[in-house]
């Protein structure tokens, strides 16, 4: 059974995408909630509690013991990780402007390899008083010993940094069973080595001399596989991440090779370049292709604050379409929940557009100003600060506190969207009546929005089709949207009806990407659904009154189950974002193929699962029953195949990247059919059947 933390392939990596820019990651199957435990149960630990049983772990031993402290996990996410946290150093070279190129390579034998033309680990001897460090090189302790490194202190050799903990490669050579490292620096090569953990094996030597010119680091790692559960790197995954990192430091080239065998592969393996020398405005004009942007032009500019070491950056254009797309990072750190660098954008925005509307007679002098959201329908906008000493905070420290980036944002806005204004006057006029537009249809829904809210909101005027649960403990509800009234009496059937909750919708719902909230607003499935889980919608959802901590949808596994379960996935990200950042969103599996074995009944998920059941036992023959849908299981089946919470597997959704779930989303949910076909064609195993 896979671990709750083992993320499954982002869309474009699976044969059927599920869901637009986010991961998804399997959540064993666990039993109903029970009571605690009584006296004598085998969770209570032993009676004598004493000084003898304290356990310290120091360094390396502590990340070996307790991985998911420092990179999140040991599923794919964490595997991960690792790769960010080197190519992190190597950002930071780049931010600091002494690298250029960074290479990275996935090589045959399942390491990685992270190479940079930066200044190179410095090799010297450290003179410390710790008698520990006194003596060492650098190098080796730069990359063994947790807390060292060179991002501490005013006088440190980076002003910005986006690895301020100093844990980075130290963690990842604990988690690896080998990690190499070579060094050009001062006209030498200096090599070193260590095995299982973080060990010495070859201290740092010189092998002679560096090529004519060349100063730099470059870090070799094998992940540990008795420490993750998987050790297969994911090829799309990480250029995503690349192409982001190259976008936000304009001009660095990101080189990325695979090299692992590929037997679909012929020839050389291809090497991907990212470097984009706009940087903020190539990030925009990519979000946007896929939409239709408002007019050609892209509004940026770029500001410094001496006095406190930081520089802020924007870049923004508008679209036709109807969802804001701000996205923020803080020394390319993306900072998911916002801060204040995003307050005072935003602040600054909506005075300024209602400042020159006003002044050019675009918005009548009786009339209210435009709102915040009005203005930032269609936005997207990035927005990419840094500063000596960022403050991290919230639940997932994705938020920055710094206030002096506040005021430095919100000054910079105010004057350079004025002067923007005035410079492009056609521009500025698509872009009011747009929010004009954007104004009316939000005064339009009011009523229904209201209406809504009040029953999600108060609990009463629950959809007449839900049905519910006997509990009100939402931490242990669970609602359960199937596809028509086929699938809800099996459903109803299979159900614990004091915790799980059933809702049936028609058809596949609205698509939210194309649809103003107005239109949303009048749709009945969506009505049933913002009723069903409570909280409000839009910007004024609050996951807190969620009635719900497990939405899961539950669709047959073909095509149109899969185009059912994103336009619901895509209904939650765009208009209760919250809910599936709370990791309250999941999705069902139910099998694709029953098989009975000896007396006992097995399932089989999809094809592959069916190819590998055949490949286990190569001397029998089997005789396959292919599940038609939901509907057609009885509560038995259903039950021991999808709702069972002993017995079920399900995928909890959760954002990993906004900006590239975004972007995703609006190629696989809008309106340019071309990006749609490409993106399928390019990142599906099998599209044969996907109706596109």
């Amino acid at each position: 059974m896979a671990h709750d933390d083992n993320v499954q392939p982002l869309p474009h990596e699976s044969a059927t995408p599920t869901v637009p820019g986010v991961a998804a990651s399997t959540v064993p199957a666990s039993p109903a909630p029970t009571t605690a435990p009584t006296t004598g149960s085998s969770t209570k630990g032993s009676a004598s509690y004493g000084a003898s049983d304290i356990t310290i772990l120091e360094g390396r031993e502590h990340v070996r013991k307790r991985p998911g402290m420092y990179i999140g996990s040991t599923g794919i996410t964490g595997l991960h990780h690792c790769v960010w946290e080197v190519v992190d150093n190597s950002v930071d070279e780049a931010m600091a402007g002494f690298a250029s190129v960074i290479t990275v390579m996935l090589l045959a034998d399942g390491g990685c390899r992270v190479e940079d033309n930066g200044r190179g680990i410095p090799t010297a001897a450290m003179q410390h008083e710790d008698r520990r460090f006194n003596g060492r090189p650098a190098a080796e302790i730069v990359l063994s010993e947790l807390n060292a490194g060179g991002k501490f202190g005013e006088g440190s050799g980076y002003k910005v940094s986006g690895g301020l903990h100093g844990v980075g490669v130290s963690v990842v050579n604990a988690l690896s069973a080998r990690l190499t490292a070579v060094i050009d620096r001062e006209g030498q090569r200096h090599e070193l080595e260590f095995r299982d953990g973080g060990t010495l094996s070859v201290p740092l030597h010189v092998t002679g001399r560096a090529p004519r010119g060349r100063t730099g680091t470059t870090v070799t790692f094998w992940p540990d596989p008795t420490i993750f559960e998987t050790t297969e790197f994911r090829a799309e995954t990480m250029l995503e991440r690349f192409r982001m990192m190259a976008f936000l430091n304009a001009g660095l080239e990101i080189r990325f090779t695979d090299e692992r065998p590929d037997h679909e592969r012929e020839g050389t393996p291809e090497t991907t370049v990212f470097k984009f020398n706009q940087g903020l405005v190539d990030f925009v004009k990519h979000l946007n292709a896929s939409k239709e942007p408002l007019f050609a032009k892209v509004a940026s500019f770029k500001v410094f604050d001496g006095e406190n070491v930081g520089e802020a950056e924007v870049a923004l254009q508008w679209n036709t379409g109807y969802y804001e797309g701000l996205h923020s990072f803080a020394n390319g750190i993306a900072t998911i929940e916002g801060g204040t660098h995003v307050e005072g954008f935003r602040a600054a925005l909506t005075t300024v557009i209602n400042k020159y509307a006003r002044e050019k007679a675009l918005i009548k002098e009786k009339d209210d100003n435009l709102g915040g959201e009005d203005i930032r329908e269609g936005l997207t906008a990035i927005i990419s600060v840094k500063l000596r000493d960022p403050q991290f905070e919230g639940q997932t420290k994705g938020k920055l506190g710094n206030t002096s980036m506040k005021t430095l944002v919100q000054k910079a806005t105010n004057e350079k969207i004025a002067e923007w204004l005035e410079e492009n006057p056609a521009e500025a006029t698509r872009v009011i009546k747009k929010s004009l537009q954007a104004q009316q249809a939000r005064i339009a829904a009011r009523k229904a929005r209201e209406t809504v809210r009040k029953s999600a909101t108060f609990g009463g005027g629950l959809p007449g089709k839900l049905k519910d649960c006997s509990s009100k403990n939402a931490p242990e509800c669970e609602l359960f949207i199937v596809e028509g009234d086929s699938a809800l009496g099996s459903a109803v059937d299979a159900r614990n009806p004091k915790v799980q909750a059933i809702l049936p919708i028609r058809g596949k719902i609205l698509n939210v990407e194309r649809s103003r909230i107005d239109k949303m607003m009048g749709n009945a499935e969506i009505q049933a659904l913002i009723s069903a889980v409570g909280g409000g919608v839009g910007e004024e959802f609050d996951v807190s009154k969620a009635r719900y901590h497990k939405v899961i949808a539950l669709c047959d596994a073909d095509v149109d189950g899969a185009h059912i379960r994103t336009l619901l996935l895509t209904f939650f990200y765009r208009q209760m974002k919250p809910l599936v950042e709370a990791g309250f969103v999941y999705i069902a599996q139910p099998p694709l193929y029953s098989v009975v074995v000896g007396k006992d009944k097995q399932y089989l998920k999809d094809d592959a699962a069916r190819n590998a059941f055949l490949a286990a036992n190569p001397t029998k023959k089997y005789e396959f029953n292919r599940l038609k849908g939901l509907g057609e299981m009885d509560a038995d089946e259903l039950g021991d195949t999808t709702m069972d919470a002993s017995k079920r597997t399900l995928l909890k959704v959760t954002v990993e990247q906004a900006a590239i779930a975004d972007d995703v989303m609006s190629v696989l949910m809008g309106d340019d059919v071309d990006s749609r076909k490409q993106f399928i064609v390019q990142n599906a195993n099998d599209v044969r059947f996907l109706d596109i």
